[in-house]
């Protein structure tokens, strides 16, 4: 009886540019302006890459930052515009992008709404607040695009999925893409998968960061210096990540490539199946999807009737 080949993942990004190699530079700078509302790490790393890659000069681009040291410090860094006004941003941009906590987005869009361009983009980085409740605070007929990365786009290697607002065209999640691309990979997806990508690839790097210290940890156990265990544990998380994308191989296929009759791979193996690893992160992803789906409740239904005291 002949061997089932293992399926494969579907065509996709080569390693290298998977794990953060700089994009390939834009031929031509885009038209427009980009303006960004917020200047956190998130914004910094989405900035840089568009930045490397040439789709905007500096000089078309903005920000807003209430810290006037941090305004100094990124235009000295980048040589865009800054200032410590959210309007004055938003006057100036055709693609603004909502780079800020979710806490204070709907008192933004509040503030932002008289004074968006006609036809300006609004893409939100604003995890947890729906594309629903985004559009009820901005005027009528404004394109949106929702936007969740994860963190690893700080260092290019990020994973983005991206949603289309009411009124978002193709050409829309096409520029929303192409910006996303500057700093990793994107999907595009409907709104309603955004909590599972919650769960996944927006929680996933704390997952990962968890299993290379207590590999790290294993390897001081059975005598590593702490230095050697942690630098071979976290490359041979990105060393695996990185066969397995270059290759397209399912990754049980790869493992079966590690494993011999008798051998030491198998026995760990074992030991992690009869301690639940693989139940375990598939119950965390759930858990996660399920929390980001409390918080975008939450945030569709800010007050709560208060139940009437017990007399």
């Amino acid at each position: 009886m002949s061997k089932q080949a293992s399926p494969s993942l579907p065509p996709g990004p080569s390693a290298t540019e998977a794990v953060g190699s700089a994009p390939a530079a834009a031929s031509e700078p885009l038209p427009g302006t980009l303006g960004f509302l917020g200047t956190g790490n998130m914004a910094e790393a989405l900035l840089k890459g568009i930045l490397r890659s040439g789709m905007f000069r500096a000089d078309a681009v903005w920000g807003s930052e209430p810290r006037a040291s941090r305004c100094e410090q990124l235009k000295q860094r980048y040589g865009i515009h800054l200032t410590t006004h959210n309007i004055d941003v938003v006057r100036q941009s055709s693609i603004v992008v909502l780079s800020i906590k979710p806490q204070v987005l709907v008192s933004v869009c509040d503030e932002i709404a008289p004074y968006l361009k006609p036809r300006a983009l609004v893409i939100s980085i604003a995890a947890g607040v729906p594309l629903a409740v985004i559009e009820a605070h901005l005027p009528k007929g404004t394109r949106v695009v929702r936007v969740m990365p994860n963190t690893p786009a700080l260092v290019g290697a990020g994973a983005t999925a991206i949603s289309a607002g009411t009124n978002a065209t193709a050409e829309d999640l096409q520029m929303t893409e192409q910006l996303f691309k500057s700093v990793g990979i994107t999907v595009v997806l409907d709104e309603e998968q955004l909590d599972a990508v919650t769960g996944l690839s927006g929680s996933g790097p704390a997952y990962i960061f968890l299993l290379i210290e207590a590999l790290s940890d294993a390897g001081v156990k059975v005598g590593l210096s702490r230095y050697n265990a942690l630098a071979l544990a976290a490359h041979t998380v990105l060393g695996s990540a990185k066969m397995l994308i270059e290759t397209g191989e399912h990754p049980g296929h790869l493992k079966d490539m590690v494993t011999s009759p008798g051998g030491t791979a198998i026995a760990g193996l074992h030991t992690l199946e009869a301690g639940g690893l693989r139940t375990t992160l598939i119950n965390a992803v759930e858990a996660a999807t399920k929390r980001s789906r409390e918080l975008g409740e939450l945030a569709l239904n800010p007050v709560k009737k208060r139940k009437p005291d017990a007399t």
